[in-house]
């Protein structure tokens, strides 16, 4: 089954979210605007809605991730669901209990919904295709393949900063192309939102071989590759994931590749600079970038509440219709 199979269902609507990949315009463009609806909630007295009462959501996170970790929980919360967070590393995958044993564990608890981050790609794909059919799957990160809702709240911070016109931009993704699951889906959700221009801008050594079939122009020189950009996206150097020397060292890659204010001089007059965090000062960027004007930074971590209640609130309304209608047809 394809992931764009397993992902949305006969009626078009989004039952898990696994990848960006296959899905369509009008699925992302209903992520954001979900999200803008719920936008608003933040501000308010009660930071609640009812929409998701009386389900259960696991954070099922086999990697360490605090900030991920909680936007999930807190969205949970904001619609009213009952969470359950599970330290994979402390439980029962230390004592050798298998990926599908954990799922049919949890899956007797009567839980609704899994938020799985895991260190293999493939991870919350293989949760997806053995739940019950009631429970929804979301991807919070897996191996070098994809993070969904981390593309589609840098997505919906560019559209609120930029408005909606994807198609007037010029964005440039700097860094560890190679092994970032946030990379590759940014450039798949650019490219369904038909950005103008998507570039990539690394070291030979960080840029992965099939680059150019994902549909972006390649720079190694960052100058160059943020010239008149609207858009500067800094990714994270990832030496947990790298094997080998693929850098001289931090030092040399800030002196060819860190973001700076002269630098920033070669871009649009209004460009907007973005990081998925945590961000390595002074190796991606210096300080005085990371806090200054043009960086929406902080405004990414906000939105990724909106957006992650977004997906939970339509993943589980199309299992709840699907219930409703099967109900009907008895």
């Amino acid at each position: 089954m394809s992931s764009t199979n397993l992902q949305v269902d006969d009626q078009g609507r989004l039952r898990h979210f696994l990848t960006i990949e296959g899905l369509s315009h009008s699925i992302l463009t209903e992520i954001l605007d979900t999200a803008e609806s719920f936008a608003g909630v933040t501000a308010q007295q009660v930071k609640k809605v009812p929409l998701l009462r009386g389900k259960t959501i696991v954070n099922l996170f086999f990697e360490a991730s605090t900030r991920t970790r909680t936007t999930f929980e807190l969205a949970a919360k904001r619609l009213s669901a009952d969470v359950l967070n599970i330290n994979i590393d402390a439980s029962s995958a230390v004592k050798g209990e298998t990926l599908l044993d954990t799922l049919r564990n949890l899956e007797a608890m009567h839980v609704d919904m899994f938020v799985v981050r895991h260190a293999d790609s493939g991870a919350a794909h293989f949760f997806a295709r053995h739940v019950a059919p009631h429970i929804s799957v979301l991807n919070a990160g897996d191996g070098r393949h994809a993070h969904p809702t981390q593309a589609m709240l840098d997505m919906f911070t560019i559209r609120r900063v930029k408005g909606p016109d994807f198609g007037r931009l010029r964005v440039a993704i700097v860094g560890d192309i190679m092994h970032s699951r946030v990379a590759r889906s940014q450039i798949h959700a650019l490219n369904t939102l038909n950005t103008g221009e998507v570039r990539i801008v690394a070291p030979k050594t960080l840029v992965p071989v099939d680059a150019e079939s994902l549909g972006v122009q390649v720079f190694h020189d960052l100058e160059a590759g943020i010239r008149d950009v609207d858009v500067i996206i800094m990714l994270r150097l990832q030496r947990e994931r790298m094997q080998g020397a693929m850098l001289p060292s931090e030092h040399e890659y800030f002196h060819l590749f860190g973001l700076t204010e002269q630098r920033l001089a070669v871009a649009d007059p209004d460009v907007t600079v973005m990081h998925p965090g945590p961000i390595n000062r002074g190796v991606e960027m210096d300080s005085q970038v990371a806090d200054g004007p043009r960086s929406v930074i902080l405004e990414q971590v906000t939105h990724g509440i909106a957006v992650r209640m977004a997906v939970m609130s339509m993943t589980m309304r199309a299992h709840t219709d699907a219930e409703a209608q099967e109900k009907q047809n008895v």
